[in-house]
Order: structure tokens, then sequence, then C-alpha cells
């Protein structure tokens, strides 16, 4: 079966097996053990056993495959195994997808399969809990809509636009929408030969050597783009104390590479990450040229913003690793756990024979492996004086291949005269 191996599925959780298992409509497979699980996935062994076919050991596993605690009684009568089966049919009927509506969970062992009724094509939309959707009429949702599970979007490495096909099976009992059983191909390639290009972490890598532009009329924009240039695969933190326009500077950053008809002036995906933030600077930033693809209070976890902010950039390495580039924008760090806030910004690269993903940050300081930092002054931006760089505090590795050889000696011109200045 495409993009299926015995080792990836081997090295998968439990969990992503019995949706992988769901999705191929396999009949009792929570009854089954990891290696009998993988064996019927792959088809080399029967989708399930009766129960007068199964060792003894397979009773062991509860309903989750794992093991209970020794000591305790393993194997009910039958008639009350008959009775868990029934409760548990019942539950599962009810339960919800991740999709929205109703997907059943009863009857896996109660019958045959229901066999894939078509085949689909369409532009997969990523959803926030990892699943997605294949819209079959365009960009806007449709009843003729697929569903597809968060384990085949982790296994083929789905990202928005993507264009998908493979069979389709008609919803079960209570579900709203078919499914997708497996991903045939991908942008009209076999989906096997996609899966097996090589991961993002394992691509080679160079310094930005492509720098962004903001081409716009704003002093401060200005400045960063000249004294502290940015490039395509640049990891960029915008670092100052509270009230020192971190936020308002990433927001016209946003607005300048936004401003062309495509949605993006510089030909770049562009994500907008909130996290920590105050609600009133949710609406303000729903206000702008791009709609948050996380919005996260300051009443959010730091483990629920860590989780949220890696979705976003594990999208934006897949764009990366297909050739393309990426902008993530993140208002900002300080609420996450420090390790996961130098994960984000380590995401951030220029691939050699791929494309780049961005990574522009606020904090109220750099965390360490930035290729650019950018240090804004609170005393200058409390008087409304532009440029509020502080220009000393700032800086751009290599940044030669960003402006050239002359443009890196006007850089270190202007830190010099700033030094000057101090004493």
């Amino acid at each position: 079966m495409p993009v299926l191996e015995r080792a990836e599925l081997e090295a998968s959780p439990l969990a992503d097996l019995h949706a992988i298992a769901d999705q191929l409509g396999l009949e009792a497979f929570r009854r089954l053990r990891k290696a009998d699980l993988i064996d019927a996935i792959l088809g080399d062994a029967p989708a399930a056993r009766a129960d007068s076919d199964r060792d003894d050991d397979d009773d062991d596993l509860d309903e989750d495959g794992a093991e209970p605690e020794r000591g305790t009684s393993t194997r009910p009568s039958r008639r009350a195994r008959g009775r868990r089966s029934s409760t548990r049919s019942q539950t599962r009927s009810s339960t919800r997808s991740p999709a929205g509506g109703e997907r059943a969970r009863g009857g896996r062992g109660e019958g045959r399969a229901t066999p894939p009724a078509s085949a689909a094509e369409g532009v997969v939309e990523l959803l926030d809990n990892g699943s997605a959707f294949l819209r079959v009429d365009g960009p806007d949702p449709s009843d003729d809509d697929v569903y597809i599970s968060a384990a085949q979007v982790r296994r083929c490495e789905l990202v928005n636009g993507d264009r998908v096909s493979g069979p389709v099976r008609a919803p079960r009992r209570s579900e709203r929408y078919p499914s997708l059983v497996r991903v045939e191909e991908i942008n009209g390639e076999p989906a096997d030969r996609v899966s097996e290009a090589a991961r993002y972490d394992d691509l080679p890598v160079a310094y930005p050597s492509e720098r962004i532009t903001f081409a716009a009329k704003d002093a401060t924009l200005e400045a960063i783009e000249w004294l502290t240039p940015l490039g395509r695969g640049s990891r960029a933190v915008l670092a100052g104390p509270a009230r020192a326009g971190k936020t308002h500077t990433l927001r016209r950053m946003l607005e300048a590479v936004s401003a062309g008809d495509d949605g993006s002036e510089t030909g770049q995906q562009v994500s907008l990450v909130l996290l920590g933030v105050r609600p009133e600077e949710v609406a303000w930033w729903q206000e702008g040229p791009v709609a948050p693809a996380v919005a996260l209070t300051f009443a959010a976890s730091a483990d629920a913003q860590g989780q949220a902010l890696e979705r976003v950039l594990d999208e934006a390495k897949r764009v990366a690793a297909r050739g393309a580039d990426a902008l993530v924008l993140i208002d900002g760090l300080d609420g996450v756990q420090a390790q996961a806030a130098r994960r984000a910004l380590a995401a951030a690269r220029n691939l050699r024979e791929a494309g780049s993903v961005t990574v522009i940050a606020t904090a109220s300081r750099p965390f360490g492996g930035e290729s650019t930092v950018i240090a804004l002054d609170a005393a200058l931006a409390s008087t409304g004086r532009e440029p509020i760089l502080d220009l000393l505090e700032s800086g751009t590795l290599r940044p030669e291949l960003l402006v050239g050889e002359d443009g890196a000696r006007a850089i270190a011109q202007a830190r010099a005269s700033a030094l000057e200045a101090t004493r």
C-alpha cells in the first residue's frame, strides 16, 4: 500500500495505528496486538480473528491495547465479554470526529467493512486539530467534501493547497462526511514518491542570501531593512521590554509583506501566530491583512501555546521541503516554555535545494541562535520618535550576503557612529 512502511508503522504509537486501521475499515482491530495489527494494515494477515481462535495472551490486552496491571482478572466470562462489547459499541457510535460531525465507532466486528464507494480529488484544507478536509468543489466547503484523518496528514506530510486524490468510502452510521481511505497521489505524483523525499531536518542549509524587502514608507522598517537586514530563512527576534513597540512593528512588517494582490508580495506563504496576547489584541490582528492561524490569549497554558505553534511550524516545514517559501510571524514567544521557543526559532532555515522557512517573533529578549536580532528602544517608542531601532543591540549574521560588501560596511559605519553618540 502506498506510503506505508513496516519500520514506520513499528515506530508509530498504537493510537496512530488504530487511526490507520479505522480508515482502512479493518474489523475488530482494537483486539489485535501491535505486531498483528501492523500485519493486518500491510495485508500480511487477517484484519481480525474470532474470539474462539484468539490466543489466551490476546485477552490480556485492555480496550486501548495496553496491558492491565498484573494480579487482576483479565478474562471475563463470555457473557460478560458480550455485555462489554455491546456497551462499547453503543459508546463508540456517539463519538464525535475532529471534523465536527459524529463518526460511528461501533460495529467494527459486526460485519464486513464498508468498501470504498468511489474516488475523489480535491484541495487539502488543514484543520487546527491536525486532520483535514479534501475540498472537491474549490476552496469553499461543500457537502461532497471528504474527511482526511490526522494520521494520514502526518504520514503524507500534507499541506494546505495540496491537490490530492484517492479512494473514498461512504459515511458509516452517524458520520457526516465520506472519508479518504488512502492518499494515492499528491500534486500529480504518487504519494509514496512524495513521502520518500528527504525530510526537512535532513536537507542541507545555507545562510540567508535573498533579502526580504518591505517597500514601506516607515522609518523603522527602513532602518530594519538596511541596518538589520532579513533574508529568506532568517530566524529573527524583535526584542525589547514592554511598550517598546514590538507588536506594532511586527504588524507593520506583516502589512508590508502582504501588500500584493495575491496576499504576499514576497511570494511567501505567510502565517500569523498569536500567543499569550490580550483579547483586544486578537480582535485588532483579525482586522489585519492575514487572519491568525493561531490566536491564544494569556489564559492559555504554556503547553497549549507550544503545541499550537508547533503545528503551524510543521506545515511551514512541509511547504519549504516542497520547494516553496514560508514566513511565520509570532507575537510572541514569552508565554511559551524556553525550549519550545528555541525549537520554533530553530525551525527557520534556508534550504540549499528547496525552499525556506523564515521566523520573525517578538520577545522581551533574544533566546540565542538567532541570525538577526532587532532590538527596539522603549524610550524612543514612548516619545513617538522614529526609527525606534536600538542599533547597538541589534545585528545580523553575515549581512554581506544580503546587502553586499558595501552595504555591510555601511552598517558597520552606522554602528560606529551610534557608539560615538553614546560617549
